[in-house]
């Protein structure tokens, strides 16, 4: 691990049943195709306007030994893992999510993958920014709710990651989060509205 946290490799749902997921020639093929959708187009643009251009090489396929789809590591990039994606839908969600922590790492000099507030406030921004949580996603998950469904699965899966950081205990994370919700769940940077 690296000298810095990464949120990302303890997180997440993994959607995808199967595990043998796709080669990493495939995978970064179909980053390749999700780097010219709107959204990641969109996320990329802002990140330069922020300062932080990413290159060709920024995101990449790799095989990984836990159960998640991805992750971000200061000054490393984007890791998509082959392994655990079957579908472009997947590779285009992980890139979303991902590209958001980027972002927040960007715009915020003092951000601090240690701190659990810091962490469970980019997880929060993550998870309702980049769809994560669309109803039908959850549904595939088989989590089945009419109402507040959304905010119910961010919160879920931000306590997964944040629970997973070794700076953080399980109530070290809930008080985080708890703490910082409001704040983090309404601020929509770089986009005007919840896309």
């Amino acid at each position: 691990m690296a000298a810095e946290y990464d949120p990302k490799r303890a997180s997440g749902d993994n959607s995808s049943a199967v595990n043998d997921g796709v080669t990493v020639e495939e995978c970064q093929d179909m980053i390749r195709r999700s780097l010219r959708t709107p959204m990641v187009e969109f996320l990329r643009e802002h990140l330069e306007n922020a300062g932080c251009s990413i290159g060709e090489k920024f995101i990449k396929a790799v095989p990984c030994d836990k159960e998640i789809g991805g992750g971000y590591l200061r000054g490393q990039g984007i890791m998509v893992c082959s392994n655990h994606m079957n579908f472009q839908d997947e590779v285009n969600q992980v890139v979303v999510h991902e590209l958001i922590h980027a972002y927040d790492d960007c715009r915020a000099a003092n951000l601090d993958w240690a701190n659990c507030a810091h962490h469970a406030c980019s997880e929060i921004r993550a998870g309702h920014l980049s769809g994560d949580c669309h109803y039908k996603r959850e549904l595939l998950r088989g989590f089945v709710k009419i109402q507040g469904h959304e905010q119910d699965c961010v919160r879920r899966r931000v306590m997964k990651s944040v629970i997973a950081n070794p700076y953080c205990s399980e109530a070290a994370a809930k008080d985080a989060m708890e703490a910082v919700w409001d704040v983090c769940y309404n601020d929509t940077k770089p986009f005007d509205r919840a896309p």
